[in-house]
């Protein structure tokens, strides 16, 4: 099974204004990305607007990103879906697809149990042959895989990593000390990175990384060389944008955020809404003094 590290950010889909999926500008971004050497790609993540596209259109998308990517780093895909039956129909089909592997949501419409919740994920793991990273994030979707349930799903070979985004930091060393390295342990709250890299995560799953790719594998190297104190200034400089990451919206913001940095377009589908206001000139005073501030930097 694989053994995935790095910084695989999760990748936003592109729209046209009239909520059309732009693919051309979706494997732009994806070139964009495997250039700025990420280790890898996660299409169809939350912030891929997955549950709001059509099968047709994510089989699209998966497709695309596989062809331009060609083979440079692994393409993964978001599996999120209500019942069981659909998510297992639809691991195979992203099999068939091309892609690499899956980072699979809970169920979508039920707050599982602890047995219902290892259930969901052992029979997903069954349905095709692709790893699987495990999406932990309760405060989204209500649904927490603690290190008891991973432990119940230590026999499980094709479940190889999880995606940690409980937001509390001691989750990641009660992960290692219940299940030793059975698991990759991705970081995936932007705003979290160096904390977690000092406490042993291998990878990170990023929001703000499709904005700043290079800046964001130089943060994850820097700390992989145990260079914290390099890594603290660039962070620092990072965090106010990271934050964005952790917000509802954060389609919404780090759509516009790319916008700002190097024109791919911003739009959303309903429900979610452009943003305007006050709301709108936060984001986009956020994001233009990480601007300001990187551009500093490399003088």
């Amino acid at each position: 099974m694989a053994a995935w590290k790095g910084v695989f950010p999760a990748v936003t889909t592109k729209l046209r204004q009239d909520g059309t999926v732009d693919l051309a500008a979706t494997q732009a971004s994806l070139d964009r990305l495997v250039k700025n050497k990420v280790a890898g790609v996660i299409v169809l993540p939350m912030l891929g607007e997955n549950a709001s596209l059509t099968p047709a259109e994510r089989e699209a998308v998966i497709r695309a990103a596989v062809e331009v990517v060609a083979g440079r780093v692994p393409v993964l895909s978001g599996l999120a879906e209500i019942t069981l039956a659909a998510a297992k129909a639809h691991a195979r089909a992203y099999e068939s697809f091309g892609a690499l592997g899956l980072m699979v949501f809970p169920s979508l419409a039920y707050r599982t149990d602890a047995r219902e919740t290892a259930a969901w994920y052992k029979a997903i793991a069954g349905a095709s042959s692709l790893p699987i990273m495990i999406y932990n994030n309760p405060i989204a979707y209500g649904v927490d895989v603690t290190p008891q349930i991973l432990d119940e799903l230590a026999g499980t070979p094709e479940i190889v990593c999880v995606k940690e985004e409980t937001g509390d930091i001691r989750r990641v060393t009660d992960i290692f000390v219940e299940l030793g390295d059975r698991f990759s342990v991705f970081c995936g709250v932007d705003d979290l990175i160096v904390e977690s890299l000092a406490l042993g995560v291998t990878g990170w799953v990023s929001g703000m990384t499709n904005a700043w790719p290079a800046e964001c594998v130089e943060l994850f190297e820097l700390c992989g060389a145990d260079k914290f104190a390099a890594a603290r200034q660039l962070y620092r400089i990072l965090t106010p944008s990271f934050h964005l990451d952790t917000h509802v919206k954060l389609v919404q913001y780090i759509k516009l955020a790319e916008h700002l940095v190097y024109g791919a377009p911003e739009w959303t589908r309903p429900p979610r809404l452009p943003l305007v206001g006050e709301e709108r000139a936060h984001v986009e005073r956020t994001v233009k003094a990480t601007i300001a501030a990187l551009d500093a930097r490399r003088r």
